[in-house]
């Protein structure tokens, strides 16, 4: 057994499973949002920056309406600013996709659409849920991310379909990112509890879905579905990251780690 393993207790509590769930979703949220922001300034067209800028602030308000519910079921005092700015990388439970460098503009609009066809089918199901809290942000959740996925889409296609170079690009970051995709429909005894109880999303039951959205665009824009084959895994379960998450971490936790309780 590796470290990681023992990440996630073996019999949970419901308060404990709930926790973990909020905190996984609010991990990915954020740390997709710090990725996006890297493009500040850097963007190929001003239309284009001001349009990933608005996806990233979308995506951290998610995180703080998860981050903040999760510090509420924990009950032990710990804040939104806490859990993102004094956590180590192990205690993090971001899908690995999301921390993956921007690379070009193609794969990050890649690893974009690869996130955004899934994250509407996710959003769309939690609305579903017995609880009211997760319910409210997932309602909302889901007609930014509708957006998102309009947008990434249509750079897929305007990319894929478009010069010799660009579709190269585009390809390229499709496959880059495909290894990532198998870990966004796994699941664990956090799931299957909070799944029992009405809670959480059967996300194999979204797996169908996600194929067809993504082999339709992908087939449109003339580009080439991966096999599917060995898929990396670790990151939102066990807290087991590739070595790009430190760096950003190091990047987004510097000032409240060097000034520890810092307020604007």
């Amino acid at each position: 057994m590796t470290p990681g393993d023992a990440a996630v207790p073996t019999t949970l509590s419901l308060q404990q499973a709930l926790f973990e769930y909020a905190l996984r979703l609010g991990d990915t949220s954020l740390i997709l949002s710090h990725r996006l922001s890297e493009w500040c300034s850097h963007a190929p067209e001003l239309e284009e920056e001001v349009a990933l800028m608005n996806i990233a602030l979308d995506l951290i308000g998610q995180a703080r309406a998860l981050l903040t519910y999760a510090g509420e079921v924990e009950d032990k005092g710990r804040d939104e600013d806490a859990l993102a700015y004094h956590r180590d990388e192990r205690d993090w439970r971001n899908l690995l996709l999301v921390e993956q460098p921007n690379g070009d503009f193609a794969q990050t609009m890649a690893r974009q659409f690869l996130y955004d066809a899934f994250a509407v089918e996710f959003y769309g199901a939690l609305r579903q849920s017995r609880d009211e809290r997760l319910a409210a942000i997932a309602a909302k959740a889901l007609k930014e991310v509708s957006y998102h996925l309009r947008h990434s889409s249509q750079w897929v296609l305007r990319l894929g379909d478009g010069t010799d170079e660009s579709h190269r690009r585009m390809q390229h970051g499709i496959d880059e990112l495909w290894q990532y995709t198998g870990e966004l429909f796994r699941m664990d005894e956090v799931d299957r509890m909070l799944i029992a109880a009405g809670i959480a999303v059967d996300l194999e039951a979204l797996r169908p879905a996600w194929n067809a959205r993504v082999g339709d665009v992908l087939s449109e824009a003339t580009l080439i579905r991966p096999a599917d084959a060995w898929m990396q895994d670790g990151g939102k379960l066990k807290g087991l990251h590739s070595e790009h998450l430190g760096r950003l971490l190091a990047e987004m936790q510097f000032v409240q780690r060097a000034y520890p309780g810092l307020r604007w």
